[in-house]
């Protein structure tokens, strides 16, 4: 299933699938924080920061939860940019 999508970078060698991804969120809120706890309490945390400041958390498909040290606006950015890509690969 995985492997055949676009990667998006989230920083410091890191990849994921982009279209597994459905939400790249701020860590900052209590909400997120929670998140981030029940995804570590079962088992579905993922850390890509490599032992930095945790800047965005992205949420896929599959219920995952994972950290990177990247701004949320730089990863979005990175992703619209992707999907951009995609789209003008498909109409040509």
């Amino acid at each position: 299933m995985a492997g055949t999508g676009k990667l998006l970078n989230i920083g410091f060698g890191n990849f994921v699938v982009a279209d597994r991804v459905i939400a790249i969120v701020n860590p900052n809120s209590a909400p997120m924080k929670r998140l981030k706890e029940e995804a570590k309490d079962t088992k579905r945390l993922i850390d890509a920061t490599q032992g930095r400041k945790t800047r965005s958390i992205i949420i896929t498909d599959s219920n995952h939860v994972i950290l990177s040290a990247i701004q949320a606006e730089t990863v979005a950015q990175r992703f619209t940019t992707e999907s951009f890509k995609i789209r003008e690969e498909e109409e040509s």
